[in-house]
Formats: C-alpha cells, structure tokens, sequence
C-alpha cells in the first residue's frame, strides 16, 4: 500500500509539490520532490522558519494535524492507531551547514554559504514519508506515532534538548532515528548495538599574562605560548593513558592563536578543539584530567589559564531490542544482504543521543552511494546522495514503527503489515 498518494487539500500544498502532484502521484516522486525543493533552499540551525512552513503545508496537504512550532522551528505530527497501544517517536533534523554548495546539478543550494551537505533534507523527506505511510495504515496501528521535525542539529546548543524541554517525548516508549551514509552502497542499511557514535565536546583554553613580552627574554615574564604548548601536548596524551585504549577517544587541538609579531611574546595565547568519547564515563575523566592540568599550569608557571567546554551530545547508544526490531525488519523486507553490521562506532557526533538518554531507541544508517557523485563525504562541498532509498526507507521505517507498537501491543494485536519489492526495487505497504 501506498505506493502512490493522494493530497486531501491540494491548495494547501506548497507550490513546488501541487505542481509536480496529479490526482495520484508516486511516494518516490513527492519525496524526491521535497528533498529537492529543500536542497535548493536550505537554512541553518534555529532559522528554519521557510523550511519549516514547508514541511507543514506538506503534511497538512496530504491530510496531517500539525503540531508546533516547538524549539523554535520544530513541527510534529501524531498518528493515532485503530488499536490501543504505546507510543513510539520517529525523528527527523531539518537544518543545512553554513558552507557553499559546489555541485553542479538542477537542484544545487541558492543560498549564498549555506548548503544540505549532511543530509538533513533527506532525513525530512524519509520522515514526511514515515508519516503519509502511517497515516494510511491507521488501522494496522496499535497505539500511537509521533513524527517529529527537530532544529539546529548540527549547532550548539543543538535542538534536541529543545525539543525535550518541549515535551516531544511525552508519553513516549521509545525513538527511532536514521542518517544516511555516503560510505555504504544504496539498498543497504548500516545497524551497530551500543555505542553508534561519539559524544562530542568543543574545548578552548586561553591562557594570559600580564603584558606582552620580550621574544629575547622569555625568562623575564610568562611564555603564553610555550605554556599552550605544553597543554596541547598534555592533552594529547590523556586518551589510552588514564583511559582503556580499546574504548575509542579521541582528542584533536585545530585551533592555536598567538601574537602576529616574530620577536613579541603575547598577552594571550589560546587553543582549542574537540573531545570525542564513545564512553560517558570516560568523557567525564578526560575533561576532570584536562581542568587539573590547566590548574597545575597555572600554579606552577604563574599564569592565568582558563579552560571552557561547549558540551556537545553524548554519545548514541543504541539499544539492543530496537536494533533487533530494525534488523528483522529490513531482513523481511529485503533480505539478508541488505543488513551492514557496522564494526565499530562512528567517532562523529549526534544529538539524537539526547533523546536516547530518556527513552530507548535506535538510531540507523541508510546507504546512498552509487557512484563517485553520490560518495563523497558527510560535509564535503560537493556531497550528494543517491534518491533512490527515500521512498523504501520511508516505508521501511514506517513498518519499524508498527513492528515496535504492534510487539508490545494488547493480546490479540493484529500483525503489522507486510513489506514487499516492486519490480522497481522499492517497497511498499500491504495487508
């Protein structure tokens, strides 16, 4: 079912839907339509009002209560099933990187330094389609499915506290979540139990005398960049020293500031970087380690050292009975060779681990490479996916969503609907 969709209202619509939507048109068509339309107008973190407005009359068009705004620019709808049951949340990021688009194709961003290179219009689109999937197979629902459209993945403070504070996980059992993946061929999908990616947290120390100094008689006063110097080189040092080396950190210094003068020691010299754990607790000694580092210094060299973190997300732990309904899933809908198992955790960040710090969930990748045009990295200026996993994924993970509600549903649950290919490759619905 739903391998085509009609809109309920098609004034409501927004223009560049309405236009390339007849009385029928294909799910694969309206969401390669959506992701299009949002790769040309992309917005970044907490100003996605237009993207926003868009994802609304979308779902709205199609016959959709939406919810919000919530978190300043996020949206969500419920799908309430026939049968009684729990809730389950699906979760969609909707913001663009403040970075060119150099591609070269029809649908290239036009907005001056900002750009979709990480997805997140693919991630709208799949979610608008876990959405029209669900709500017309309502009666195959036990319990109810909240879709949700969350700001300002990528910035800090990234939007999925936001949206918690916001009440997006009221009542919820569980999320589900999935990003794509440049690196894994399209019609496979990337699982991992555990940890799936790192926490990630901005660090800066400024380190300051008084006065500036003589490059000649560094002796004379305090050597800010020396003194940086041997923070970087201490911080270095911390992962697999006071932490287990086969649990993966990761510490990497990318900026270093001085003075502009060869013979001018500085009144202030800073550094700063990111910290990566795929372990909270080893998060949490690391950066105890680094504050007494930056005290010692301090004492012992006479300067001022001030060392600040920007907490980023925790790391992603998935949970194993969501992964586990992931897998059986995609293996009854497509077999065994769709199914990676991932070997090891990604040391990016994700914010969608908030969530997965009060509910569990599962948090999937979704391969979109088919060529050199659709494999260059997350982030790259030139990256671009492959299309043709939107529309399957969408039901895929409309069918996850069913399968998770209608397995902790009442005695006597109607099962879930099933997923077949179509000549075409794609999957779809049916009873």
């Amino acid at each position: 079912m739903l391998s085509s969709i009609s809109p309920v209202d098609r004034s409501h619509l927004p223009a560049p839907i309405a236009n390339v939507t007849d009385e029928t048109q294909s799910l694969a068509q309206v969401l390669v339509g959506v992701r299009r339309y949002l790769h040309q107008h992309p917005e970044v973190g907490m100003e996605e009002h237009n993207t926003s407005r868009f994802i609304r009359e979308t779902l709205e068009g199609y016959g959709l209560d939406v919810h919000g705004p919530i978190a300043g620019t996020g949206l969500y709808v419920d799908i309430e099933g026939e049968g009684s049951g729990g809730a389950v949340g699906y979760r969609a990021d909707i913001d663009a990187l403040p970075t060119q688009d150099q591609k070269q194709v029809p649908y290239r961003s036009q907005t001056p330094s900002v750009a979709h290179l990480c997805g997140h219009d693919a991630h709208t689109a799949i979610a608008i389609g876990v959405a029209l999937v669900l709500h017309n197979n309502r009666e195959q629902l036990q319990g109810r499915a909240r879709v949700f459209f969350q700001p300002n993945e990528e910035g800090l403070p990234s939007g999925a506290p936001l949206m918690i504070r916001g009440g997006i996980l009221e009542d919820l059992d569980a999320v589900y979540a999935v990003h794509v993946d440049p690196t894994l061929e399209v019609g496979r999908y990337g699982l991992i139990t555990g940890p799936a990616t790192a926490s990630s947290d901005r660090f800066e120390v400024r380190i300051r005398q008084e006065g500036t100094g003589h490059s000649a008689r560094p002796h004379k006063g305090v050597d800010t960049v020396w003194i940086a110097s041997q923070l970087m080189n201490q911080f270095y040092q911390l992962a697999g020293r006071i932490t287990d080396a086969r649990t993966p950190s990761v510490l990497t210094v990318t900026m270093l500031d001085g003075s502009e003068a060869h013979n001018v020691i500085p009144e202030q010299a800073s550094l700063g970087g990111t910290l990566r754990t795929v372990s909270p607790n080893d998060r949490e000694t690391i950066r105890n380690r680094m504050h007494q580092i930056a005290e010692r210094m301090e004492t012992l060299h006479g300067a001022h050292v001030e060392l600040d973190f920007d907490d980023g997300s925790p790391p992603v732990i998935n949970d194993e009975a969501a992964i586990a309904n992931v897998e059986a899933t995609i293996r009854d809908a497509f077999g065994e060779e769709a199914v990676y198992q991932i070997p090891e955790s990604s040391m990016g960040g994700e914010d969608f681990a908030h969530y997965l710090k009060h509910v569990s969930g599962g948090f999937v990748r979704v391969g979109t490479a088919s060529g050199p045009e659709t494999s260059y990295p997350l982030h790259h200026h030139r990256f671009d996916l492959d299309e043709t996993p939107l529309a399957p994924t969408s039901r895929l993970m409309a069918r996850v969503l069913l399968n998770h509600l209608n397995r902790e549903g009442p005695k006597g649950a109607h099962p879930a609907p099933h997923l077949t290919s179509t000549d075409n490759g794609s999957s779809e619905v049916a009873h």
